[in-house]
């Protein structure tokens, strides 16, 4: 019994090792696993504008869940929703797949999942009778469609506006502890520290693109 038990083993280890000719197989990397899944995520049907709708999706649910108090569910399908919102630009340069509609769409429904969920954020405020938090949150909705809109502005006039200190991973990652921790009473805070930084990225821009538009208006009064 004990022979054939050793045999047994010893086959086993014979047919795990590699053969003659036969090169051994090494473990994927992490990049390797990376592009194996970009590469059959492109293969695939999947379209740019599908993973946008899906980040629309996921933020309304997490809206719903705001009003329904389920915090810290709701910050997980917040911070999903953001993250399917990176993901569908660059999966649309990487495959191919982009489309001038699709990037319109990608930065549109940007402006309009943000608003959804502070909207809900907004409306639990007001359900507590904190009328402040209600105003700064308000605040933190207008001031982030300025961010864009400055940005989008100084573009369309040849200046390129990415400065400030509120971007859109910033305000994601305050908004998502704000939510997932608002049974500590960390939303409120959440929501003053986002409309101060996002007022000051604003003034940031203002001021960014009066020096540019000075800079380059030089040669020509030089003339």
């Amino acid at each position: 019994m004990e022979r054939g038990s050793v045999g047994r083993r010893e086959r086993s280890a014979r047919a795990g090792r590699p053969g003659p000719g036969r090169p051994r197989r090494s473990p994927l990397t992490g990049a390797e696993v990376s592009a194996l899944m970009r590469d059959r995520l492109i293969e695939s049907r999947l379209t740019p504008n599908a993973i946008s709708l899906s980040g629309l999706v996921l933020n309304v649910v997490a809206a719903v869940l705001v009003t329904q108090r389920l915090f810290f569910l709701a910050g997980v399908a917040f911070i999903i929703g953001s993250i399917m919102d990176t993901l569908d630009g660059r999966y649309a340069r990487t495959s191919g797949k982009g489309t001038p509609f699709g990037a319109f769409l990608d930065s549109t429904l940007d402006r309009m999942e943000e608003g959804i969920v502070l909207t809900a954020v907004a409306a639990y405020f007001a359900s507590r009778g904190m009328d402040f938090t209600v105003a700064a949150t308000v605040v933190a909705v207008l001031a982030s469609l300025m961010v864009s809109y400055t940005r989008a502005r100084a573009e369309a006039l040849g200046v390129e506006c990415k400065v400030g200190i509120a971007n859109r991973a910033v305000r994601v990652v305050i908004l998502s502890i704000g939510i997932l921790f608002a049974d500590l009473d960390l939303l409120a805070p959440a929501v003053y520290v986002l409309a101060g930084l996002e007022t000051i990225t604003v003034l940031q821009r203002i001021f960014h693109v009066r020096k540019e538009l000075k800079r380059l208006e030089q040669p020509a009064s030089a003339l």
